[in-house]
């Protein structure tokens, strides 16, 4: 049976007929025979678009739609095993490999010793030392003049946008920016912030929808640095030019460029601005880093509008101690001679599989940083194809609706530097069998760079 499209499963095509997983039916049963407001609560959400949608995804293609799973174990190499199964990890964003790393691991032990497992207190009273240094560290690394530290990316957005902003300013957002930007942006709405999106990577769109939103005093464009399912950058430098046209500054959220793209991993915006001028940079510590949490690198007047006017800064707990230690240890290692050679490593894995997979007949997209993708398009072989995959030991993420447009799904390859060569070349050979059985097709060099699924 076909995955239809979203809207057939709208609260007017309720079809209550199918089974539901036994635990979701028993679980529900029990609340609706108790008639519980939060009973009729959970009925109601069950019947959502998207919740529906997903449950009977779950439902109808058990075998094959590859999400919430379990890792059961972690070996060496990439090597996991993936519900019962031992696999190459293909889906790690710990693109350098640092998760594992002897010196970081060390790091993260001393620091529960020295300061144990939390701070205690939410950082509008106090901040440990060694989240000062950590952030001495972070804007030293990045050339930046400061950094704020957050828990992660989505609390840096969800936090930093609404507070840089006023009732007087804008926000406009690229219309495939990550979800926490949009997120952000309504959060920012709601406090009668004007907001708008544009044409992704448009830079005539951007210019247009600034110039509707006139008057304002002051606006921000907020972008993603690597797009998370693309791999693609932005063009910068043209946007940053329209910025200072219009009272502008750029928002770059890098948290898939941050360790990985640049001169020393520094991240897109200083790899093609040269500096952080007009833009305010968001990054990760959680992915290229491997430790924990995400930052704002930015001027010192924001870092202290921020620690003010930011919910989640002041509300919220910090990134707990252990892992505030370790990021001093990853600058170690991102500005000694290992980190040099790690980022060598992994452009040289990333320029295999691009090459392999052009052999192959295969165009995948991004493919700059440690992200490349394949577009599949119709769900059903998307999951598919993830699923084949699976069996033939590796594990890429076959990612659908709602994290892409529907039917635009994708095949989402992320390559480490622990990876070798041996294995990235398993994968091509593996991704091209698929392609042959699942009746898929390579395009052409000067069409988007997709698989296109031949079959209606």
């Amino acid at each position: 049976m076909p995955l239809l499209p979203l809207q057939f499963y709208l609260p007017n095509f309720l079809d209550l007929s199918y089974d539901s997983p036994k635990r979701i039916r028993d679980d529900s049963q029990r609340f609706w025979e108790m008639d519980y407001p939060l009973a009729r609560l959970s009925s109601q959400l069950m019947q959502t678009t998207l919740v529906r949608y997903y449950h009977r995804l779950y439902v109808d293609y058990p075998d094959i739609h590859m999400k919430d799973m379990t890792q059961e174990e972690s070996g060496p190499g990439r090597r996991i095993r993936l519900d019962g199964r031992w696999v190459t990890n293909f889906g790690s964003d710990s693109f350098l490999g640092l998760d594992k790393h002897p010196a970081v691991l060390e790091a993260l032990c001393l620091g529960i010793q020295k300061w144990g497992s939390h701070n205690g207190c939410s950082r509008a009273f106090s901040s440990i030392l060694a989240n000062e240094i950590a952030e001495a560290r972070l804007a030293s690394w990045l050339k930046a003049p400061s950094v704020l530290i957050f828990p992660s990316v989505t609390l840096t957005n969800l936090g930093a946008l609404p507070a840089l902003l006023t009732r007087h300013d804008a926000l406009v957002v690229d219309q495939y920016a990550h979800h926490c930007l949009h997120q952000g942006a309504k959060i920012a709405k709601s406090q009668g912030i004007q907001t708008a999106t544009f044409q992704h990577n448009d830079p005539d769109s951007l210019e247009m929808t600034l110039a509707k939103l006139r008057p304002f005093r002051h606006a921000i464009i907020a972008i993603d640095g690597v797009y998370s399912m693309s791999g693609t950058l932005p063009p910068l430098i043209e946007f940053q030019r329209i910025a200072k046209r219009n009272h502008a500054a750029l928002y770059v959220d890098d948290a898939h460029g941050t360790g990985v793209i640049g001169e020393r991993g520094r991240g897109t915006v200083l790899d093609a601005l040269g500096n952080y001028d007009n833009t305010l940079v968001v990054g990760s510590l959680s992915k290229g880093l491997s430790c924990f949490g995400g930052f704002i690198a930015c001027n010192p007047q924001i870092k202290f509008a921020l620690k003010v006017r930011s919910g989640p800064m002041v509300f919220g707990g910090p990134v707990p101690p252990p892992y505030l230690e370790a990021i001093s240890t990853v600058m170690d290692i991102m500005e000694s001679e290992e980190g040099l050679l790690l980022l060598s490593v992994l452009r040289e894995n990333m320029e295999y599989f691009n090459r392999l997979a052009l052999e192959a007949g295969l165009f995948p997209k991004g493919g700059i940083g440690a992200i490349a993708s394949l577009l599949v398009g119709d769900e059903m072989a998307t999951m598919t194809a993830g699923k084949l995959l699976f069996e033939r030991g590796y594990f890429v993420q076959s990612v659908i609706f709602p994290a892409v447009p529907h039917h635009q799904g994708i095949l989402r390859v992320q390559i480490t530097a622990i990876h070798t060569h041996e294995q990235i070349k398993g994968l091509v050979e593996a991704i091209a069998s698929v392609v042959e059985e699942l009746g898929l097709s390579g395009n052409s060099k000067d069409s988007p760079n997709q698989l296109v699924h031949t079959n209606p």
